[in-house]
């Protein structure tokens, strides 16, 4: 299975991962993919995420992928959302993720 292949089972059965659809647990299973892979599923994502953006930060890229899902509110932190918001926020991240893997698998 490849990395694109394992992100979209994550997000097409949520359930069979032990996720809730909440942003917070979606980003720490990818975290937690990653660090299994010892860097390799997410190496390049921050970058990809500020080269969108088309701007610095210091920040991480889990209040990244906030920042790109709801552009002009402040919203980094997903303790903030609403229980429709924190649906948006878990699609956005397996939107961006599928596009930079495909991105990034294409190169």
């Amino acid at each position: 299975m490849t990395d694109r292949e394992l992100i979209e089972s994550i997000r097409d059965r949520p359930g069979t991962y032990a996720l809730d659809s909440t942003y917070y647990a979606a980003a720490m299973l990818v975290a937690g993919i990653d660090l299994g892979t010892s860097g390799r599923l997410l190496d390049g994502w921050r970058d990809w995420l500020l080269a969108r953006k088309g701007e610095e930060s210091s920040r991480m890229w889990i209040p990244l992928v906030l920042e790109d899902a709801f552009p002009g509110t402040g919203i980094w932190h997903w303790t903030h959302l609403t229980t429709q918001e924190q649906q948006h926020a878990f699609d956005h991240l397996f939107i961006l993720l599928i596009a930079f893997l495909s991105e990034r698998d294409a190169a």
